[in-house]
């Protein structure tokens, strides 16, 4: 057989890659200097964006100056900016800079940080930044630690899965969910849904999961908890962890972690705390005494990117005892078997998760706490909160508007009422066509590209939902976010009152 000859076309020399590489970082400059003036959102059909962005890969390299051109129509023509200062909707930052560099940084890297051998570096930065979260940050024990995931869904269903594993009474891994009593998890009805998902993922069965009501405050109701558990014993059935939220998505409410806590141990149940958007106040010293408990959880979920303001995709998952990671996801594989005693290798965070492949997602996470410190995170934090309670007390005090809910964290709702329909209407009537105006109004809102809310159902009300995990936010747009609702507010109800209204 002849001797293959060199193919480089892919194999770009440095030269290459850094002209390449400079003409996108001058596209993200422009973005950044454009992205003030830009809208939040605007009317982008699907099939418009669909014909735009979706074109034919050819079969001859594309030319650089038609590539960035495209790039370009990407960026500014079919996109929508959740690092704008109006965008306050999902929970969702706005990507820090040194983030963003980070992350090129990773890329060019490529680490597989599944095994230690395949990323040394990326591993023992992974196991700094985690240990820093869970001792540190949210005080758990030393021994403890956890992993980086790819969001909060996952960070979740792997410590719910060490909760079924620890927790169940039986070999699950061997045996399967079916080798003892029906399992049972609880959390309040405001909880994400990202737990229900992992009780479907982990073979307990939706139906198996207690949806606790909450109190007025949206915190779960501890009285109805115990009755759920002290209903399913008796059933025969096998109660194994509770979910408490830290930081609701729809209002913040923050569930009693030290009450969660005590029975727990009362129970002898996991406590598994789901901190994807609120885990994070606990740095701001004025917020920190809400989550007061949190550290006596057996394992917490909480996002990087969404209230460190990291870009996406970043969660993490932390566990009291490390080992309960190892248990729930070790596994042999002889083509990965290592002489470690000899090699002198680390621990391979890929046989503490469910995934073996996966990126150096810490790093961006880890530059940004390096470049901006920890005090900066912390009044950038309490200053999104403090936000919120101003946006809260100018909604209260405009007639225009009523508020829903108080700004627990950094999450105001509240509600558009045309000023003429407070009195002298029927309530059940009203209340409809509110639900049906304020559901209209954020959709007009976030099209007219000014500011971008979202929207929450509380209580049954459809309400307008300001949640501020934005670095670039300030008081303009809160201010902004008001004129603009109320200016909306009075087209939509000018189109749609019904003329038993008027």
């Amino acid at each position: 057989m002849d001797r293959p000859e060199p193919f480089r076309d892919l194999a770009w020399d440095p030269d290459r890659a850094r002209e390449f590489a400079d003409r996108a970082v001058d596209l993200w400059q422009e973005f950044l200097t454009k992205l003030p003036g830009l809208p939040v959102g605007r009317l982008l059909p699907s099939d418009q964006v669909r014909d735009a962005v979706a074109i034919p890969v050819p079969d001859a390299p594309m030319a650089d100056d038609e590539l960035f051109a495209y790039l370009r129509s990407v960026v500014f023509d079919w996109s929508m900016y959740p690092g704008h200062p109006g965008f306050m909707a999902y929970v969702s930052g706005p990507g820090t800079v040194p983030g963003a560099a980070a992350d090129l940084l990773a890329a060019g890297l490529n680490q597989n940080v599944g095994g230690w051998v395949l990323s040394p570096a990326a591993t023992e930065i992974e196991l700094a930044l985690t240990r820093f979260f869970a001792e540190d940050m949210f005080g758990l024990p030393p021994g403890s630690g956890g992993i980086i995931t790819s969001g909060g869904s996952m960070a979740n269903f792997v410590g719910l899965k060490a909760a079924r594993d620890h927790k169940a009474g039986w070999n699950v891994r061997t045996d399967g969910v079916m080798g003892g009593p029906r399992l049972a998890m609880y959390m309040s009805e405001e909880t994400h849904l990202v737990s229900e998902r992992a009780a479907d993922m982990l073979g307990v069965g939706t139906e198996q999961l207690r949806k606790i009501p909450v109190d007025d405050r949206f915190r779960i109701r501890m009285d109805l908890l115990r009755e759920a558990i002290a209903a399913d014993r008796a059933a025969g059935m096998r109660p194994f962890a509770v979910v408490g939220s830290a930081g609701t998505v729809a209002t913040g409410a923050v569930d009693p972690m030290n009450e969660l806590a005590d029975l727990c141990a009362e129970e002898d149940l996991w406590f598994h705390v789901d901190g994807a958007y609120g885990g994070p106040a606990v740095l701001a010293p004025d917020l920190r005494p809400l989550f007061a408990g949190i550290e006596r959880a057996d394992s917490i979920a909480f996002d990087p990117h969404k209230w460190l303001y990291t870009p996406h995709s970043g969660g993490c998952v932390l566990v009291r005892n490390m080992a309960h990671l190892a248990e729930s996801f070790e596994g042999d594989a002889s083509y990965v078997h290592q002489d470690k005693e000899y090699t002198q290798r680390g621990l391979d965070i890929g046989r503490h998760g469910p995934q073996f492949s996966r990126s150096f997602w810490a790093l961006k996470v880890w530059v940004s706490l390096l470049a901006h410190g920890r005090e900066a995170y912390a009044r950038r934090i309490s200053h999104d909160a403090e936000l919120a309670r101003y946006l809260a007390a100018r909604a209260d005090a405009h007639p225009a508007f009523e508020l829903i809910s108080p700004a627990v964290l950094s999450i105001c709702c509240f509600r558009y009422v045309p000023r003429d329909l407070r009195a002298g209407v029927d309530p059940a009537v009203r209340a409809t066509y509110l639900d049906e105006l304020n559901e209209r109004l954020v959709a007009d809102v976030q099209l007219d590209g000014r500011v971008f809310p979202s929207n929450a159902t509380l209580n049954g009300t459809h309400a307008i939902r300001v949640c501020i995990v934005n670095f670039r936010t300030e008081a303009d747009q809160m201010d902004l976010l008001l004129e603009v609702a109320e200016e909306l507010g009075r087209r939509a109800d000018a189109e749609l009152r019904p003329q038993d209204l008027r």
